[in-house]
């Protein structure tokens, strides 16, 4: 995972190349991603390549501000053909969208995403990592469950998009295991 991390990873600046969309239309559109894919009951790991996938798309091209729903939801919907075993089917995203967009559409930004991204899938998320540091650390449901909220907290923000899925992560399961079983004294002294 580690040696294919750097290959998956969006460029942490490519807001400076986009015209039409800022970062704050990113959080808004990552915001209401998460809200969907509540509403859908999909796996976590299809949330995290969810918002891969946008953000690497982006990188790569410049797109307006009316198309980026468009890009999200083609993304959820390139994310759940990947990940999950039952589907939403196209139908369900053109609903989503409350018909701003026809399957037709989100058929044709399919194609665009996949081909700009050479069809690459292979991608190591923060989740991926959390499995497998929280293996080796810990066996806590409490740390597992702040670490997962931990590792979510950094999907709005575009700044972390500098930090590597694996030190994400890490970083998670630390703060976790010391927020939760380190010496608590210290902590609530200083809250």
């Amino acid at each position: 995972m580690l040696k294919v991390e750097k290959d998956c990873l969006p460029s942490p600046n490519y807001m400076f190349s986009q015209k039409d969309i800022n970062e704050k239309m990113r959080a808004i559109l990552v915001d209401w991603i998460i809200e969907v894919h509540l509403k859908f009951k999909l796996l976590p790991e299809t949330l995290f390549i969810t918002i891969n996938l946008i953000d690497r798309y982006l990188s790569l091209v410049s797109i307006k501000r009316n198309n980026l729903q468009l890009v999200g939801v083609t993304a959820m919907f390139i994310a759940s053909k990947y990940e999950q075993i039952q589907t939403p089917e196209v139908r369900d995203f053109v609903y989503i969208t409350d018909n701003a967009y026809t399957k037709n559409e989100i058929f044709a930004m399919e194609h665009a995403i996949l081909s700009t991204l050479n069809f690459s899938m292979i991608m190591c998320t923060p989740y991926r990592f959390l499995e497998r540091f929280f293996k080796v650390a810990s066996d806590s449901q409490r740390v597992w469950n702040l670490a997962r909220y931990l590792i979510e907290l950094p999907l709005i923000e575009h700044r972390m998009l500098k930090y590597t899925p694996s030190i994400l992560a890490a970083s998670a399961v630390y703060l976790a295991q010391n927020i939760l079983l380190g010496n608590q004294s210290e902590w609530t002294t200083d809250l």
